[in-house]
């Protein structure tokens, strides 16, 4: 048996964060949206407006920023005061899945508003729930994916252009990642197999980040929007969630997971680390040494990391390797790779990464 999981609205372009409102129109006539102090002072007087506009009632609501079950919890009790029928979140990750754990808790509609490209979040059902130090502590998951997904290129613009970077190194890995889970007969989180579909979605997204990436960094840089970004962002927002949900996840999340328990890597963003994390993988994939290096080559060229220093973990010790390499052990992507896969292994390929990288 297989599943296959998405959105079932996806909205993109220059200007679409006007729409908001009338897209909702709907999923109901209220709506909670839970965003940061930032956004709600950019973009909450023209959320607000759209929704006006749209005849829908509207409360924004500020998170207080970090997803955890209390945080969930006291929002979840604001929406239900408020009568809310769908919950919006309007941010980045940790709005949106703020907002996901709410609807979740709730039983109601679920809407991203995403205003970075930094991770594939906005259209996954998976809700990650951290401990306030931004420790992982859970995984949950939406029934289904969120409704609608909104995105504003012309937003994605401003924002600064690293969290785009790291939208492409989150997404970069998926193509390797689906077809790992498949050779190793592994499960999806939906629990079936990969999917031809999820598998052919990670191959086209591979594709159009190695054709636009460059391109749509320039044009964060240059703050426009051209056909370069909008084909990045629909590959980093929504492809590279097609591919996870319907292909997996493998070893490069793995080792991402590892990089929450470096504390000189505090502050780095999730989709570098995955980036990082897909090198790994290929050496372990055993995969030509050539093969390795244009791809290491190509990291350079767009800004991805290549190695720990570029994590900050300048002259990384013998404990930090081998802490990257047991806390990567905890994930479950770990699993899902043939042959399986122990410590002392990740920590030889990290090694073997970093004489790459010199």
């Amino acid at each position: 048996m297989r599943i296959f999981a998405a959105t079932s609205r996806y909205v993109q372009g220059d200007g679409a964060l006007d729409l908001l409102g009338q897209q909702c129109q709907v999923l109901g006539r209220s709506a909670f949206v839970i965003t940061d102090t930032e956004i709600a002072q950019l973009l909450g007087e023209r959320v607000i407006n759209s929704f006006q506009a749209a005849d829908v009632a509207c409360s924004l609501q500020i998170f207080p920023g970090e997803i955890t079950h209390a945080a969930i919890a006291v929002l979840a009790r604001d929406a239900m005061g408020f009568g809310a029928d769908m919950i919006v979140g309007l941010g980045g990750g940790k709005a949106l899945d703020t907002a996901k754990g709410v609807a979740l808790r709730l039983g109601l509609r679920s809407v991203s508003v995403p205003t970075i490209a930094s991770n594939d979040g906005p259209a996954s059902a998976a809700i990650a729930v951290y401990d306030d130090n931004h420790i992982m502590q859970d995984i949950l998951h939406l029934p289904r994916n969120p409704d609608l997904v909104l995105v504003d290129t012309r937003v994605i613009t401003n924002a600064p252009v690293r969290f785009l970077r790291a939208g492409i190194g989150d997404a970069i890995s998926k193509k390797f990642e689906a077809e790992a889970c498949a050779a190793a007969g592994a499960h999806t989180l939906l629990g079936t197999p990969a999917s031809i579909t999820g598998l052919m979605a990670a191959n086209t997204c591979y594709e159009i980040i190695r054709k636009h990436a460059a391109g749509a960094l320039r044009a964060v840089e240059a703050k426009e929007v051209n056909d370069d970004l909008e084909a990045l962002v629909e590959a980093a927002v929504l492809l590279s969630t097609l591919s996870f949900e319907n292909g997996g996840l493998s070893l490069s999340h793995a080792i991402a997971r590892g990089f929450s328990y470096l504390n000189r890597a505090n502050g780095t963003l999730h989709g570098d680390h995955v980036a990082y994390g897909l090198l790994v993988q290929l050496v372990m994939e055993r995969r030509p040494t050539a093969f390795i290096e244009e791809l290491c080559a190509y990291y350079r060229e767009i800004g991805l990391p290549t190695r720990l220093e570029d994590f900050g973990l300048n002259h990384p010790t013998p404990e930090e390797v081998r802490a990257l390499a047991v806390n990567a052990m905890v994930s479950p992507s770990a699993a899902r790779f043939a042959p399986p896969v122990d410590a002392d292994q990740l920590e030889a390929a990290i090694k073997r990464v970093e004489q790459l990288n010199p």
